[in-house]
């Protein structure tokens, strides 16, 4: 990765692995040579962690750019928006003095995430023998009625509060009719969590009364109202940006390996968490990509359920946990660990064209006497060498692992390649050549200081 400085038109960074590979830092580094910065999918699902003059900032809408005065940053329309989530993370950068008015812009064309996306999403965990282990901030849920159209609501809707309502009347019985069914389907003695970022519903047959409709309208025509400077026409913005001589940095959510299509379905998020996702996702032509940074952690890292076949569950995987204080940053869920897979990110990096790597919380990795990457994936006695598609029988690889001798030093000040231990040189250059691409900065803290560039 180049220095700030010598950016390219039109970049985008893309997390190779289970999502949580400190792309937020990436972004943050980045933004400083681009001019707007996008999200194009997800939502509050999502938790990007950047450090900033002594504030640390946990980021789930917000492009992750508007740390920078110079930014504009865009939420596109392929992301589902929580409006008061968004509201409270706005309101976190005004108390800090930054200014977002004449610099953020949100899709009319996004869709909006209610509490009753959030209640499906409960249902449905606590109604399955299979949990897909999500975050339960409605965001399968919201898509779910993206793609079935009929009970959709976009941002742009909640600008006319008599349409909301509407809207809402002919959406409410049908979800509470769902709510209803699912619920005696699912176990009935938890208690619907309560959530400081969302207006609590009642039960099921209160969704749909008049009180319920016409509250819920005037809730979110409330936020419409609060949000109206920044929603427009995202689309219509980015190719102006462009044709402008604008600089473009286009940030995921999430990882490759949990895309909706590529990932391991059905463990997986319900966008397009590569850069397949970008041009519906921002109505923005992928081709004019010139640069993908495909980041990585050192090692690797899971929240919820699905196959991990490089996963320590023992001693190993707790000091990775511990050091690289891995718990989810939007649910706090302690994540697996286990080492760095060089076959999954060899796949995730010819889906999205990575054009180089950015390998983050090396760190992490000091004081371990000896480390392991994953190089190729054993299922009864036969090798391969490539992912598996099918998710059975990603659940019966076992991993083929090539040993490298550790070091004990830690790594928080060095800031060159050179002043590396020559075992974490070693070690880097041989993920670099497992995955076949050069690597372009090394991460070893959370600061933006404590970055390695190597171009």
């Amino acid at each position: 990765m180049t220095s700030p400085g010598l950016s390219s038109r039109v970049t985008c960074v893309v997390g190779l692995q289970w999502g949580d590979e400190a792309k937020g830092k990436v972004v943050d580094l980045l933004s400083q040579e681009h001019d707007v910065v996008v999200r194009f999918n997800g939502g509050a699902n999502a938790g990007h962690t950047v450090v900033w003059n002594g504030h640390t900032f946990k980021f789930s809408l917000l492009p992750t750019g508007l740390l920078h005065p110079h930014v504009v940053g865009v939420i596109g329309n392929g992301v589902v928006v929580s409006p008061p989530q968004l509201l409270k993370e706005i309101e976190a950068l005004q108390q800090v003095g930054i200014e977002v008015r004449g610099r953020l812009l949100v899709s009319d064309r996004a869709h909006v995430v209610f509490p009753y996306h959030q209640e499906e999403d409960r249902l449905r965990e606590q109604g399955t023998t299979q949990p897909i282990g999500t975050t339960g901030r409605g965001i399968g849920p919201c898509y779910q009625d993206k793609v079935g159209r009929n009970y959709a609501i976009r941002v742009g809707e909640l600008l006319d509060e008599a349409h909301l309502e509407r809207r809402l009347r002919e959406i409410l019985p049908h979800k509470s009719r769902w709510l209803a069914t699912f619920s005696s389907r699912a176990e009935c003695g938890s208690a619907n969590p309560s959530r400081a970022d969302t207006p609590q519903m009642g039960s099921s047959g209160e969704l749909s009364s008049d009180k319920a409709v016409r509250e819920l309208a005037s809730t979110y025509a409330a936020y419409g109202r609060k949000l109206q400077p920044w929603i427009g026409d995202t689309v219509r913005f980015l190719h102006q940006a462009y044709q402008q001589g604008k600089r473009l940095l286009f940030e995921t959510a999430q990882g490759c390996l949990l895309d909706v299509d590529h990932g391991t379905y059905p463990f997986v998020t319900s966008s397009n968490s590569s850069t397949t996702g970008l041009w519906s996702g921002s109505g923005f032509p992928a081709r004019y990509l010139e640069r993908v940074v495909g980041v990585v952690k050192a090692y690797t890292t899971r929240v919820g359920a699905g196959p991990f076949p490089t996963e320590l569950d023992n001693h190993l995987g707790d000091y990775i946990r511990r050091r690289g204080k891995e718990y989810g940053t939007v649910t706090g869920r302690p994540r697996r660990c286990g080492w760095f897979d060089a076959v999954a990110v060899r796949y995730t990096a010819q889906i999205s064209a990575a054009d180089e790597l950015a390998v983050m919380l090396l760190d992490v990795l000091s004081g371990l006497d000896e480390l392991a990457i994953c190089v190729a994936y054993e299922v009864n006695g036969e090798l391969f060498a490539e992912f598996p598609s099918d998710p059975e029988i990603l659940l019966r690889c076992r991993p083929v692992y090539e040993r490298l001798p550790g070091w004990k030093q830690e790594l928080g000040q060095v800031q060159r390649w050179a002043d590396l231990p020559k075992e974490a040189r070693h070690y880097l250059d041989r993920l670099s050549e497992l995955v076949g691409l050069p690597i372009g900065c090394v991460s070893v803290g959370p600061a933006r200081e404590q970055t390695i560039f190597l171009t």
